[in-house]
């Protein structure tokens, strides 16, 4: 009967993940109209007697609060704006012209707030500037503050009546030849005498960090990126547990080689070693599709991942776990997966375990770690849960890999 529940309970979870991403799969999808886009350039491409308009796929939210365009070419007029628009705003009108939108305006410095007629808010913008919208949720009034920056300083900003799922980051244009560089992904930060400090860095939810630099949600990788020895490392504060047990990234940047891995491992593991290649640790390789377990030899697992792709790592946890239990759990019969042929990585031939002499005693509870790749289950692996948890661990390899990360994106 366990064993029954145990497989009801798996295919749950992964009917519960593949709604969510087919859900976002219709829902996230940008709009623009009198527009081209050749990857984050976007260009005006109307007669200058229509506005064309840009929709972002997806809203800000309380982890990407921000974003960024900077202006490559201001065209005829430089009619450029910038700010935030329900999903499903009319594309034939400038951002903030209509209700429940609002933008600043480059060639004029005005704030439009639901309104075709602006109030005088900043400098105007021009050739080379940078401006970037966010927003704030101080706020316990069920309003938000939209901000405004010029350059990495702020502007201003206007309490506005909405919830950070319903605004979604919108650029407008009105005159032959404008043209920017959007930057979805962009954090914002405020520059002072002693250097940049970044707002809401996230720096908290990382335990552990080496050759990794973090700002915002986003990873990105700062080592070397020569040999196998230039792992940089992100293991998280907390481990996974019965209420936060699954968490993903989305890759942004593959880099030179996408030696991306997403896995779990002992909070102790060591800091230049991959997740998965020693003791205490198993991983989803994002370069070639393989299952690591605690040792460099990979197994077949699943299918390489790309820039754009989202990887995902969790526990199913026994319905009776409890981490200071006695007995071990071993009735894991469910559709068990036959172990895959050993297959050699020649990136990692000669990558033995060098923490054979660790007198640590890693084994425990066994539990059910399972992999996604864009919301489908890509497969999943019994192991023994080490003492004191699986903490969610990614590593790097090569240069310019970035990473975004969800540590709860089941939550909320």
């Amino acid at each position: 009967m366990d064993d029954i529940n145990l497989h009801y309970r798996f295919l749950n979870w992964r009917r519960r993940i593949r709604e969510i991403r087919e859900v976002r799969a219709v829902r996230y999808r940008e709009r623009l109209k009198r527009m081209l886009r050749d990857g984050d350039i976007l260009r005006y491409h109307g007669n200058s007697d229509e506005v064309g308009c840009f929709v972002a796929a997806k809203p800000l939210s309380r982890r990407s609060r921000y974003f960024e365009v900077t202006i490559i070419d201001t065209g005829v007029r430089g009619m450029i704006a910038v700010g935030l628009v329900p999903q499903l705003y009319k594309l034939d009108h400038q951002p903030g012209w209509l209700p429940h939108s609002v933008a600043f305006h480059a060639d004029d410095g005005k704030l439009y707030n639901g309104n075709t007629v602006g109030q005088q808010f900043g400098p105007k913008c021009c050739r080379g500037d940078r401006i970037g919208c966010g927003i704030s949720l101080d706020s316990d009034d069920g309003q938000l503050t939209v901000f405004f920056t010029k350059n990495g300083k702020e502007v201003g900003s206007v309490e506005f009546p909405a919830s950070p799922e319903a605004l979604y980051p919108a650029v407008g244009m009105h005159s032959l030849g404008e043209e920017v560089l959007l930057d979805l992904n962009a954090e914002w930060g405020m520059e002072e005498d002693d250097g940049q400090m970044i707002v809401d860095s996230h720096e908290e939810d990382w335990g552990r960090l080496h050759d990794v630099k973090v700002t915002g949600t986003l990873l990105e990788y700062v080592g070397k990126g020569k040999s196998i020895v230039d792992v940089g490392l992100a293991q998280a504060r907390r481990p996974l547990n019965t209420r936060f047990h699954y968490y993903e990234l989305e890759i942004t940047d593959a880099g030179e080689k996408c030696y991306i891995a997403l896995g779990l491992a002992r909070r102790d593991y060591p800091k230049n070693r991959h997740p998965g290649w020693s003791r205490g640790s198993i991983a989803y390789h994002a370069d070639d599709g393989k299952l690591f377990q605690g040792s460099g030899v990979g197994d077949a697992f699943g299918p390489r991942c790309f820039e754009g792709d989202i990887m995902g790592c969790g526990i199913m946890f026994p319905r009776d776990f409890n981490p200071d239990g006695g007995d071990d759990v071993d009735d894991w019969e469910l559709d068990v997966f036959p172990k895959p042929s050993e297959v050699q990585n020649d990136l990692y031939a000669n990558n033995e375990d060098e923490d054979e002499d660790e007198g640590e005693d890693l084994e425990g509870k066994k539990v059910m770690v399972f992999f996604t790749r864009n919301g489908k289950v890509v497969g999943r692996r019994e192991v023994a849960l080490p003492v004191g948890g699986f903490y969610p661990t990614i590593g790097m390899m090569s240069t310019g890999e970035r990473v975004r990360v969800d540590l709860h994106p089941l939550s909320g």
